[in-house]
């Protein structure tokens, strides 16, 4: 899996009573800066001999210059005090995420006056932008070298990343959902209005003709299946055609996520997939949600949706994995068990050497393919998307991998600082059973995120609302 890189917008502002020399000496800091962090920026060099926004009848072009180049998101450092109006119509033109922050200015000359004031200009900016109704991400006004700016900066970008990738998502809807599961009813035609996101959805009866037809037919199957076995992949009590099967699906579902441009895909994964195949598709799951299309279980378009966010709010290229929070810890007052029938990511597996992909040991069916592992440990972050009557929510919370009682499926145990207080904010919230995990700690992206999808509420665990935008601010740092 690899990430998409955020392209910025770099849109330098400055005003004319400041000086220029020093304005564009920062832009150059900046620039250095954003390069030695191997950031892809368009910067506004081609918009006049400056390559700064200052002048508010350039706002037009310099938007014009972003759009065309495609930027994910604009940054617009004050060089010094800036052209607050400017500023405002460039982002309202573009409609990508914005950040706003300046460097630090030194002190006075000798002579008593000043080059840049810039931290007087943020103020008359950010006054601009909610007027506008221009949301925005910022930084302290700290130094261009200051570990401040660098946090702020990299979580900037993931928390781009994370809203762009929700808005206008596609998610792909496996036929519909399970009778048994209210809980994952959703306002399809919401989503859409709201946020621009779409479902895609294909049958059942689409998805077994295509995965019969490409056993019979198609040579990627065998080359799937060897791929499996390259990597150790251990199927327990099951014959080829069942392995040619589970090949099969995995790269109908491939074909049909690129075909349609999917983002991630909603599974009703039982049980009639069971009559007509004869698997189950949870170690399929797990191989798709490996190379970046998450699949979420039981036809759960919510969960689709945090998955989406999740994968790219985190900084790392560790996959997610789509969970049940299931039971407690039986000794560890703020344990919990992250489990479900086989989705997550092989590649997490704790030890390899005993995982294998066999029976379902719920289901009546008992049908084969689902995985069976224990996952690494260390920081994971635990996050859900949902909502009722009109109102969404972002929960989110950070946690630590902990030791556990085996149990079949694919699984981790986590501990947090305190179990009743998630517990509590779980049961009281939009919430179902269902969450989506990564082995980061993505809270501060996805707290941004939220800046940028009208109508969507951060409801961070722990850590909370306060310890978030305290570490923000770098108040670890100081």
């Amino acid at each position: 899996m690899k990430k998409k890189k955020v392209k910025i917008g770099l849109a330098p502002t400055r005003r004319n009573v400041f000086s220029v020399e020093d304005s564009l000496r920062y832009k150059a800091l900046i620039e250095e800066k954003l390069k030695s962090w191997n950031i892809d920026f368009v910067n506004l060099d081609s918009l006049n001999k400056e390559g700064l926004l200052f002048d508010r009848l350039e706002a037009g072009r310099a938007a014009k210059i972003f759009t065309d180049a495609e930027v994910d998101a604009v940054f617009a450092p004050h060089v010094n005090f800036g052209t607050e109006d400017a500023v405002a119509k460039l982002a309202k033109e573009v409609n990508k995420p914005l950040l706003l922050w300046g460097p630090r200015d030194e002190a006075p000359l000798k002579d008593g006056s000043r080059l840049r004031d810039t931290q007087c200009g943020l103020f008359a900016t950010s006054k601009i932008l909610m007027r506008y109704g221009i949301p925005f991400s910022y930084i302290v006004n700290s130094r261009v070298d200051s570990p401040v700016f660098e946090r702020g900066f990299k979580n900037f970008t993931a928390a781009a990343r994370a809203a762009n990738s929700f808005l206008k998502a596609r998610i792909g809807q496996v036929s519909t959902r399970p009778g048994d599961f209210y809980t994952v009813i959703i306002n399809e035609g919401e989503l859409l209005e709201r946020w621009g996101i779409e479902t895609v959805p294909i049958t059942l009866i689409d998805v077994e003709k295509g995965v019969l037809n490409m056993v019979k037919t198609d040579k990627r199957v065998k080359d799937e299946v060897d791929d499996f076995k390259a990597r150790g992949v251990t199927f327990k009590d099951m014959d080829d055609d069942t392995v040619n099967r589970i090949a099969a699906m995995k790269l109908y579902l491939m074909d049909w996520a690129e075909r349609e441009n999917l983002s991630a895909i909603a599974f009703q994964c039982w049980d009639a997939l069971q009559l007509a195949l004869g698997i189950m598709p949870c170690f399929v799951d797990s191989e798709l949600t490996a190379i970046g299309i998450p699949v979420a279980c039981e036809t759960d378009i919510n969960g689709a949706l945090t998955s989406i966010l999740l994968q790219n709010a985190s900084k790392v290229e560790s996959p997610t994995f789509f969970c049940d929070l299931t039971i407690r810890h039986p000794e560890n007052d703020n344990g919990e068990l992250l489990w479900h029938c086989g989705p997550f990511p092989h590649e997490l597996a704790k030890e390899k050497e005993k995982a294998f992909v066999g029976k379902h040991f719920i289901l009546s069916s008992e049908c084969p393919g689902t995985g069976n592992w224990e996952i690494k440990g260390g920081d994971i972050t635990v996050s859900r998307f949902d909502g009722i009557n009109g109102r969404y929510s972002l929960f989110m919370g950070h946690a630590k991998g902990s030791s556990g009682p085996f149990t079949l499926g694919t699984y981790v145990w986590i501990e947090v600082p305190d179990w009743p207080l998630w517990e509590e904010k779980l049961i009281y919230g939009p919430y179902i059973h269902h969450i989506v995990a990564v082995h980061d700690k993505a809270a501060y992206a996805l707290y941004e995120a939220t800046r940028f999808i009208q109508g969507l509420e951060p409801d961070p665990a722990q850590p909370a609302e306060e310890e978030i935008r305290a570490y923000l601010r770098g108040n670890d740092l100081e």
